[in-house]
């Protein structure tokens, strides 16, 4: 496995379009809904076999100088509990710590809750409903 984040526009597009079909086209949310404002400001990572083509996705980006904050984490659908969003979190972990976060934030999907629990994230208080039917979770875990 190659962890690494995208480095050419077409590993971009591809990043992107894997966060895209996993976290919204089920929910008839449009191709380029996947971007948002905190886009450049973040980091993003993708998790490849060999060939550039990315079959788990995320990004971090800090929310304060000692707050990272988890987005966007995406496993192709073939290759989900095989450990390919255990080793996209750790990675992403590693960013925040390395940049300073003494905490590191995410809200996660109802059905994700137990993935980051297992993880060591601890479930602070019910967040918000994405597109009226996904309950969110805020969780937190404290950067060592």
């Amino acid at each position: 496995m190659i962890v690494r984040p995208p480095q050419t526009p077409e590993e971009f597009e591809r990043y992107r379009d894997l966060r895209w079909r996993i976290l919204r086209a089920p929910w008839n949310q449009p191709k380029g809904s996947e971007v948002d404002e905190i886009e450049a400001k973040a980091f993003p990572i993708m998790v490849c076999e060999k060939d550039g083509f990315p079959i788990g996705v995320g990004r971090v980006h800090f929310n304060s100088e000692d707050e990272a904050q988890i987005r966007s984490m995406a496993v192709e659908e073939e290759w989900r509990g095989k450990g390919i969003g255990a080793i996209v979190l750790k990675a992403l972990e590693q960013i925040a710590i390395e940049k300073g976060a003494k905490k590191i934030i995410l809200h996660a999907r109802d059905h994700a809750v137990k993935f980051y629990e297992r993880n060591g994230y601890k479930i602070v208080k019910p967040s918000h409903t994405l597109f009226g039917v996904i309950p969110h979770y805020l969780m937190e875990k404290e950067a060592p």
